[in-house]
């Protein structure tokens, strides 16, 4: 008896630690985002967020969000950024807009790996509200209804967290609905 013991428990760590159990990939704009994977890496792969990356590389971040970081972004889709007002994403993508690109983008990126079971506890230790200090040097305030994580900008736009907890090798990302503006 104690032998099948033994050998049951060791056949239970073995499948436990294998990759059989690893945390399947989080599909995002139809491609699989692989946890080993860096943001920019798994990024250019979603069509959900083609727009984001034409705007990353633009702005000069794509070494930065290949960096070790880790980063928590929030990740506005391709109809977030068409919401904006007509001409604003071309304005925006002109060389000499760079430094207005660059405030908008690092408004969605918050320094360390959040992910949303941290968010929720942030925003419970807060009494309903966590305020996140942003790459640019802004604030966004997190709140909870229910299970949806809502991100507010400075402006009082609210972005949706439609996809949580798209693991990365450098962070984690957070699919959200709206282009979050700095002040």
């Amino acid at each position: 008896m104690k032998k099948f013991f033994a050998l049951s428990l060791f056949a239970l760590v073995t499948a436990l630690s294998s990759k059989a159990f690893a945390q399947k990939p989080v599909t995002v704009g139809g491609a699989p985002m692989y946890a080993n994977k860096n943001i920019v890496e798994n990024a250019v792969n979603s069509k959900d967020h083609t727009t984001l990356v034409e705007a990353v590389k633009a702005a000069g971040l794509v070494e930065t969000l290949q960096s070790a970081g880790p980063f928590t972004v929030f990740a506005p889709v391709n109809a977030a950024f068409g919401a904006l007002p007509a001409g604003t994403v071309d304005t925006l993508l002109k060389p000499e807009n760079k430094g207005t690109l660059t405030a908008v983008l690092t408004y969605h990126v918050v320094a360390g790996r959040l992910n949303a079971k941290a968010l929720g506890r942030m925003i419970k230790q807060g009494g309903g509200r966590a305020t996140l200090k942003t790459v640019q040097g802004g604030e966004l305030t997190a709140t909870k209804n229910g299970d949806t994580i809502s991100v507010t900008d400075a402006k009082g736009g609210a972005a949706k967290i439609t996809i949580t907890n798209v693991n990365q090798s450098n962070g984690v990302i957070h699919v959200v609905d709206r282009v979050l503006l700095p002040q």
